[in-house]
């Protein structure tokens, strides 16, 4: 018996209890003939707990979270990048221009003709996000104009994030899958990028940021 013989065997004993009116032919269809009963979140929370959560587990993957609101963003995106000592910081073209009043780095604009090289020589890189979920310390990019191109998050070492809280803070996956749009350009971030060896070296920058900061942003 080949590999695909043993794959096809699988999925005829795996649907052979599903009954034959509700096979999938498009996608309401396919909703009702797939069991979604998994938790939707775990434990109850209130607002304030779920972005508790989120920032304990956003420091936990060794992001560095700090809160604000967004009167204070300006003035704490300055500090960041005076401590860090960016020169140069890549500015999706929807950024809100306030967020960066009063930092001094000069903004590189993302342009379709940027090399790997160019925007590898960037200090750092701001973006907003799409949806944070607080169980898993996951941050959600999907190219929306304050967010830019995916490519812009992968190659500067230092990367800023500032998440709306609570608006764009969900408790689970499920949440946050209900509010993107699967044909966008989905980047899902837990943590700064880093990979182990089989001797579990930690390896950290290898394929995307070093470092990863989220600024949770409150509207108050």
């Amino acid at each position: 018996m080949s590999a695909r013989d043993r794959v096809l065997g699988r999925v005829r004993r795996a649907l052979a209890d599903v009954p034959a009116d509700s096979v999938p032919v498009d996608d309401v269809a396919y909703e009702k003939a797939v069991d979604r009963g998994y938790a939707r979140e775990h434990g109850v929370r209130t607002v304030e707990e779920t972005v508790d959560l989120l920032a304990e587990n956003l420091a936990d993957y060794r992001a560095i979270v700090h809160r604000c609101t967004e009167d204070e963003v300006s003035d704490l995106l300055m500090r960041l990048y005076a401590e860090r000592g960016s020169e140069t910081v890549l500015v999706p073209p929807g950024l809100p221009p306030h967020w960066l009043a009063a930092a001094d780095p000069v903004r590189i604009h993302d342009r379709a003709v940027s090399t790997p090289h160019e925007l590898d020589r960037v200090d750092s890189v701001i973006t907003g996000c799409a949806v944070a979920v607080a169980e898993t310390g996951t941050i959600v990019l999907d190219g929306s104009p304050d967010q830019g191109r995916r490519r812009i998050t992968l190659v500067p070492d230092h990367h800023v994030c500032v998440v709306r809280v609570p608006d764009q803070v969900v408790a689970s996956v499920p949440q946050a899958l209900e509010r993107l749009d699967p044909v966008r350009p989905l980047t899902w971030i837990s943590g700064p990028s880093a990979t182990s060896d089989i001797e579990l070296d930690r390896v950290e920058g290898v394929h995307g940021p070093r470092t990863l900061e989220v600024v949770l942003m409150s509207g108050e």
